[in-house]
């Protein structure tokens, strides 16, 4: 069962731009996932979104060919995380912040094992290398649904 993290509910922001921030993080169609979904779309890649019947809720689901796709923000995820997390103790509130994503990242682990076990392949893309290369991100995960789809010899 993966750790929950530390909560603060009740005690008032550090600042007004923390809780401005705060709200503008958002759970799903971040400009992350919708230039990945725009790409695959032009590649002529069919797909749902956000589909809350599977573990951790994919953000791009290949039904048919059982692929799950996750794009990762690199903060929330925990990307070259000894730096992060090097980076993050010197900072306020690090006990919280470390927690925080160490629980996501813990969460992540178990939600790609659950997929797994349902026979379901995983691809996680993060944030930056989406934004960077979108073209060629979209291309990777292209290849890899079209292997999936290619009838067994």
């Amino acid at each position: 069962m993966p750790r929950r993290a530390p909560r603060f509910d009740g005690l008032s922001p550090a600042s007004k731009a923390a809780s401005r921030a705060k709200v503008g993080n958002k759970g799903a169609d971040t400009r992350c996932e919708c230039l990945l979904r725009s790409a695959l779309w032009r590649l002529g890649l069919r797909f749902r979104k956000n589909s809350r019947q599977l573990p951790g809720k994919p953000d791009v689901v290949f039904s048919g060919q059982r692929l799950a796709v996750f794009c990762d923000g690199d903060f929330w995820h925990g990307r070259d995380w000894r730096r992060r997390k090097k980076k993050l103790s010197k900072g306020t509130n690090a006990a919280y912040w470390i927690a925080k994503i160490e629980a996501n990242r813990e969460r992540d682990r178990h939600q790609d094992k659950a997929l797994r076990e349902m026979g379901w392949t995983v691809i996680r893309v993060w944030e930056t290398d989406v934004l960077a290369d979108v073209h060629g991100t979209s291309q990777r995960i292209a290849a890899i649904v079209h292997e999936l789809s290619a009838p067994a010899e």
